[in-house]
């Protein structure tokens, strides 16, 4: 790395060294960024799964619940 660097400085590249730089920290920011987004929207899909699980559960116990209930009115 240091041979780079010293090719640049001998010829007075400095710019450009700075302008590739920022290019690749730039470069790597974003990739990091979308990383985490996508992390963020798979942590979010998984929340959303398991809401959905648990409603439907819900909707079962309550539909169950209802009809025991029909059941011992019936049975009286």
């Amino acid at each position: 790395m240091s041979d780079v660097i010293k090719t640049f400085t001998e010829r007075g590249d400095l710019a450009h060294l700075a302008l590739l730089l920022w290019a690749a920290a730039a470069s790597a920011g974003l990739w990091v960024s979308l990383r985490e987004l996508a992390a963020a929207s798979r942590r979010f899909d998984d929340f959303v799964h398991a809401l959905e699980l648990f409603n439907r559960r819900a909707r079962r116990r309550r539909e169950r619940s209802a009809l025991e209930q029909d059941d011992e009115g019936g049975a009286r």
